[in-house]
């Protein structure tokens, strides 16, 4: 299985960040780490070798980028406002950044699904939400949406453009709306075990439901944790299953 790191200057970050990609066909599945973690986080918990079939079979390949997380809204040390900010400049470098070096990685455009776990998850979902018109689904794995839950009672437009289920309820944009109508492949699974938020999943499925957008909850059992073992159960299923 290829495996090949790459590591850039971001302009919009003003930092280095790496990136992994693994295998050589398929669509594209951009995994966000969940937290504080990096680039490489999936790989150290086995989740890469969980999917490594689908990989070497040319289903999809695979990139793992870093995120920033411990810059913006796990920094306890920064005013939320900044956090904000470092939050819509992630945003920048996923678009403008990480898209295109996808696109030439594979030698022209692809589909491209998100995917990532815990915090992971809400960055997944949020990228496809925010630009249909680059990405074409998402598998977010135990996720929550709601934005405010970092913020710390700080609330901006930031905040609430980053907020799935803010700023969903209100999108009346006939051309956005549609683009999401389109998408075949909008799967939010979550387990309902220790330390798992299922109401999340529910909500924010309830909410794009009522905009005519087409997707799909599915709850796991009670022993079913927020943890990896769970996830490394639920990624090769939708990837056997769904794809």
């Amino acid at each position: 299985m290829r495996r090949e790191i790459q590591k850039w200057y971001s302009p919009r970050l003003n930092k280095n960040m790496e990136i992994v990609a693994y295998g050589h066909y398929g669509f594209a599945l951009l995994l966000f780490p969940t937290a504080a973690a990096d680039y490489l986080e999936y790989e150290r918990f086995y989740l890469i070798d969980s999917i490594r079939h689908h990989i070497e079979t040319g289903k999809c390949k695979v990139y793992s980028i870093n995120s920033i997380n411990s810059e913006s809204w796990l920094n306890s040390r920064m005013k939320p406002k900044a956090k904000a900010m470092r939050h819509q400049q992630y945003n920048g470098y996923i678009t403008k950044e990480v898209v295109p070096f996808i696109f030439n990685d594979c030698g022209g455009r692809v589909p491209i699904i998100t995917s990532g776990a815990s915090l992971g998850a809400f960055h997944a979902v949020n990228t496809v939400l925010r630009r249909p018109d680059l990405f074409d689904g998402f598998i977010a794995m135990s996720g929550t949406y709601d934005l405010k839950w970092y913020a710390d009672k700080y609330y901006d437009e930031n905040v609430y453009f980053n907020s799935p289920v803010d700023y969903m309820p209100s999108l009346n944009d006939e051309y956005w709306l549609n683009l999401l109508r389109s998408k075949q492949h909008l799967h939010f699974v979550t387990g309902q075990g220790p330390y798992e938020h299922p109401k999340s999943s529910i909500d924010m499925g309830d909410i794009l439901r009522k905009k005519g957008i087409p997707c799909e909850v599915d709850l796991w059992g009670h022993d079913m944790r927020h943890d990896w073992p769970t996830w490394r159960l639920m990624l090769p299923h939708y990837l056997e299953s769904r794809f």
